[in-house]
């Protein structure tokens, strides 16, 4: 989703499926500047389905193949997310702490999706959150920011700048290094998209925008546990 800068804010642009189709046409996944700056794009080989109006997931015609992360959980324990992810529904978003409205609004919205879920579904679940801003984002900081943010399950990881944004680059997630600006303020770039995978597959198949909302997860999350399409 594109966020359009008003005096230091960033103001949604209308709903529509339409940036669906946009990324069908361009093959791309947008940079959005959670904490002020200028948003770019980069190309990354996304192939997308035809998008349908009245869902607010789009299913790739070609999955995206589990990243090859290991970095920090919350505990600053090893955490090799292929691994520790293997055969379970998994949701992965790339977003930062810091964050004043995209971040923490995304995981609130899967948090609330989560809760509502059968309990056997929510200890099939897993959700993480991967910083894109790792200098700030310890894991001690993950630990107290993730579960008001999101929920006290969800992981949190940290590590490298470049090994995060060579993952993120694996599911077609662009970010860039943190920059900071004259005001001291930090902007951090990064696709703000979340990508589920299939228990079945392992592989990425569905991707969710950032104005996908908590009763939108709610209706889908079910058929992404049992690895079928929304």
């Amino acid at each position: 989703m594109h966020l359009q800068k008003t005096r230091g804010r960033f103001r949604p642009r209308r709903r529509t499926r339409v940036l669906a189709a946009a990324l069908v046409a361009v093959s791309a996944l947008t940079l959005s500047a959670c904490g002020g700056g200028d948003e770019d794009t980069s190309s990354t080989g996304l192939s997308v389905g035809t998008p349908s109006p009245d869902k607010a997931a789009t299913v790739l015609d070609r999955p995206f193949e589990k990243p090859n992360l290991v970095l920090k959980d919350t505990k600053g324990e090893t955490y090799d997310l292929r691994e520790r992810t293997k055969g379970k529904p998994t949701l992965i978003y790339f977003g930062y702490t810091h964050c004043p409205d995209v971040c923490p609004l995304t995981m609130s919205n899967i948090a609330l999706a989560y809760k509502e879920l059968p309990p056997a579904d929510r200890a099939e679940l897993r959700v993480v959150f991967v910083t894109t801003d790792p200098e700030r984002d310890t894991s001690a900081e993950l630990a107290k920011w993730l579960p008001g943010a999101g929920d006290p399950s969800f992981t949190g990881l940290t590590g490298d700048f470049p090994t995060i944004q060579a993952g993120a680059r694996q599911i077609g997630i662009s970010i860039d290094p943190p920059k900071k600006e004259k005001d001291g303020s930090v902007v951090s770039m990064h696709g703000a998209q979340v990508i589920a995978f299939s228990p079945k597959t392992d592989q990425g198949y569905v991707v969710y925008d950032d104005d996908t909302t908590a009763e939108e997860y709610e209706k889908d999350l079910p058929k992404i546990i049992k690895g079928e399409n929304p």
